[in-house]
């Protein structure tokens, strides 16, 4: 397949674009700078410098592609009118595309688990959604997103719980606290986090790609039902000292890091049975049995960063 990668170097889609590119598919991705147009190329994708609101850019080369993964988002005050616009755009250039050639086009979303609030049985993908403020965003971008289903086009929602591994993201932040010598909790760390693997969660894109009929929501989970302070004493067990471990109260907490804090205290079991069904199964174990991989994954990141 001809694919358009939005956010490929970001935390989820640079981990997608090297499971794309293994799996053979031509691959053309956003890159903001020539920098990262450069790296980009180096891993085997075909990059147009573009900015994602300015859909002018890239919307020529995004129609003659098979189909779209959106995985950017804009960390700025208008992070959620950029996606907003871009999803719209994205998909009336993939209709315009389909009513020209006839051939359905795939459309892949990326969104979250946090959209379901705080689970008191163990959600799939069916059930209801009570996002916090942090997400509250999120669902209706979903359903402008799945509604693409009814102008012909195949559209996908993959929700990632927590990601780990490639020294990035919430996980890996927790060993760079711990090697630094203070890790700070919030709340008492007794919720449970759905996490997946990075390498696990880019293969469930691939396959989502390459299965025609697969579409709708798919959520991404390792299904180990952590709790946070289980995979904090794992890494706290893995660095040369062990370092303070400080739970914040949710006050402080909400001070320090806004909506944030709410989505990081939501505790959370998240099941998998979609993906599970197009042969999807997590490699790893969860974090807590994994951190020892994890710790040297963190440290060869820092390496290559600063080499």
């Amino acid at each position: 397949m001809h694919i358009f990668l939005t956010g490929a170097t970001g935390y989820i889609g640079s981990a997608v674009l090297d499971a794309m590119i293994k799996g053979g598919h031509r691959v053309t991705a956003i890159a903001r700078d020539p920098e990262k147009a450069e790296k980009l190329l180096a891993k085997g994708a075909t990059p147009v410098i573009a900015d994602l609101g300015l859909a002018k850019m890239y919307v020529p080369l995004l129609k003659a592609t098979d189909a779209v993964v959106h995985t950017a988002y804009e960390s700025s005050p208008c992070g959620v009118q950029v996606d907003q616009l871009a999803i719209e755009t994205m998909l009336a250039a993939q209709r315009e595309a389909t009513a020209a050639d006839g051939k359905s086009r795939a459309f892949l979303y990326t969104s979250g688990v946090w959209v379901l609030g705080r689970t008191v049985r163990a959600a799939d993908e069916d059930s209801p959604l009570d996002p916090p403020a942090h997400v509250a965003w999120r669902p209706a971008h979903e359903d402008l997103v799945l509604a693409a289903a009814s102008t012909g086009l195949r559209p996908a929602v993959i929700r990632p719980g927590v990601v780990y591994g490639g020294g990035r993201g919430i996980v890996s932040d927790l060993i760079k606290d711990a090697l630094n010598g203070i890790v700070r909790v919030v709340g008492p760390g007794k919720n449970r986090w759905p996490c997946v693997y990075d390498h696990d969660l880019a293969d469930l894109y691939v396959r989502i790609l390459e299965a025609p009929l697969a579409a709708g929501i798919f959520h991404a989970t390792d299904e180990a039902d952590e709790r946070v302070s289980e995979i904090v004493e794992a890494i706290a067990g893995q660095v040369p000292q062990r370092p303070d471990i400080r739970n914040m109260p949710m006050a402080e907490a909400r001070k320090k890091l806004g909506t944030y804090a709410e989505a990081l205290a939501l505790d959370q079991k998240v099941r998998s049975p979609k993906a599970r069904a197009l042969g999807w199964a997590p490699s790893l174990p969860g974090v807590a049995n994994s951190v020892a991989r994890l710790v040297e994954e963190y440290r060869n990141a820092q390496r290559e960063k600063n080499e």
